[in-house]
């Protein structure tokens, strides 16, 4: 679906991130994750060519907040395959702190990580996109429409990047350049896999479909709005939850 285009995954090297970065590969395409540490990048790309030792896979971990790094990053990237198809917004952290308790500390660490990174990500694709009449998705999040008893900038930063995701599409939509988001449900990432089946069982009970989320359910979203079977749809928030409300 996605053969031979390039495509950069933020937060690729677990959970979402890791699982779509493998579900491109198996699509076809040419996949650079970015991490925040060299030694989780080199693990997981040690992993996906263990794998399949065909995948065209590369790691790097520039830092998401610093506008330099990502124009550098984007140029040896562009300067290595020649091209730039699709950026996926996907590095981001969580909170559940009570608003009491909330520092300006974890405030700046979400906002940094959760809004501004996109916003530089996003902004410094743009030239290379121009090019290929590419896509940007980002992961928001249903607590982005429902929000959550505490936490307050979780649910806040991921309003911002459905905010950026509607936005954008409009702004960049003359240039043949999409913008979408997947806003998954409750997913079995490391962190949920790791509850409690006392404290599992009660959040699928809220989930019509009646179980939690796999990160393929969201890398395929992901694979699709990607994809040319998705070259009508611009705008748009993707709800990948089970028809989860809270």
């Amino acid at each position: 679906m996605i053969k031979d285009k390039v495509a950069i995954i933020t937060g690729g090297t677990r959970g979402i991130g890791l699982e779509t970065a493998r579900k491109f590969l198996k699509n076809g395409a040419k996949v650079i994750i970015f991490g925040s540490k060299e030694e989780t990048v080199n693990k997981a790309v040690e992993q996906l060519k263990n794998e399949n030792e065909d995948y065209e896979i590369m790691g790097l971990y520039p830092n998401l907040s610093d506008e330099n790094s990502i124009k550098e990053c984007f140029k040896n990237i562009h300067s290595i395959y020649g091209r730039i198809d699709i950026l996926i917004n996907n590095a981001g952290i969580s909170s559940n702190t009570k608003i009491e308790d909330f520092t300006i500390e974890e405030y700046e660490r979400v906002e940094s990580i959760n809004i501004k990174s996109v916003f530089i990500c996003s902004k410094e694709i743009i030239p290379y996109l121009k090019e290929t009449k590419g896509t940007i998705l980002n992961t928001s999040s249903m607590v982005s429409k429902y929000g959550q008893p505490s936490g307050v900038m979780y649910p806040a930063s991921k309003f911002a990047v459905n905010g950026i995701t509607i936005s954008l599409a409009r702004e960049l939509a003359p240039f043949g350049i999409r913008v979408n988001a997947v806003a998954p449900g409750i997913t079995k990432t490391d962190m949920v896999a790791s509850l409690p089946e006392t404290m599992i069982e009660p959040l699928i009970k809220t989930i019509p479909l009646g179980r939690i989320g796999e990160p393929e359910d969201i890398a395929n979203a992901f694979l699709f709005l990607a994809s040319d079977m998705a070259s009508y749809i611009t705008g748009q928030v993707l709800g990948v939850d089970g028809c989860a409300k809270n």
